[in-house]
C-alpha cells in the first residue's frame, strides 16, 4: 500500500530566514502562507512543510511530529479497513472523527485524500493520495464519499 514518504515537516524558530534556506538548497516552494510553508522535495511525489514553532495555535502545530507517507487513491479508499485489520486506530482529525475517515483536504496547489492515525509512541502519521483534480475553486474539508458525491 505504501509508495514512499509523501510529506515530513519541521518546525521553524524563523519562517522568512527558512523560506531562503531551502530555497538555497534548490528546492522549490509551493505553497506559502503566514505560518507555514511547504517545498516540492519531488514535484506532486513529496514535500517538506516548514511551521513557525511560535505559532501554537495553528491546527498543525510542529510540535506535533508527523510524517504521511504516499499512497494510491485505490488504496487510500480501503486505508481505513487495511488499518484496522492490522489492530491500527484511526485516530481524530480537523475535528472529524474516525468514522469519517479518508478526507478531502483542500491543500494548495493540488487537494489530497487523507487518513490519520498514530504509531506507539504517539507520533502523528497520514495515508495520503494527491487528487488530479481543478483547485482553483474553493471547497470545505469534507469525507471521501462526501468528494464522490459532489464530484458526481
Amino acid at each position: 500500500m505504501i509508495k514512499g514518504l509523501y510529506e515530513a515537516h519541521l518546525p521553524v524558530s524563523n519562517l522568512a530566514q527558512s523560506i531562503e534556506f531551502y530555497r538555497n538548497l534548490g528546492l522549490e516552494l509551493a505553497y506559502r502562507s503566514t505560518v507555514v510553508s511547504f517545498f516540492w522535495i519531488e514535484k506532486e511525489k513529496s514535500w517538506l512543510g516548514l511551521w513557525e514553532a511560535e505559532q501554537v495555535n495553528t491546527p498543525y502545530h510542529p510540535a506535533i511530529r508527523h510524517i504521511a507517507f504516499r499512497v494510491d487513491l485505490e488504496d487510500i479508499k480501503k486505508s481505513k479497513e487495511w488499518l484496522e485489520k492490522r489492530n491500527i486506530k484511526v485516530k481524530e482529525a480537523f475535528g472529524f472523527s474516525p468514522n469519517n475517515q479518508p478526507l478531502v483536504l483542500p491543500n494548495n496547489p493540488q487537494a489530497h485524500a487523507a487518513i490519520y492515525f498514530q504509531d506507539p509512541d504517539g507520533n502523528s502519521l497520514e495515508l495520503i493520495a494527491p487528487l488530479r483534480i481543478d483547485v482553483d475553486e474553493e471547497f470545505q474539508m469534507m469525507e471521501l464519499n462526501q468528494w464522490y458525491k459532489q464530484k458526481k
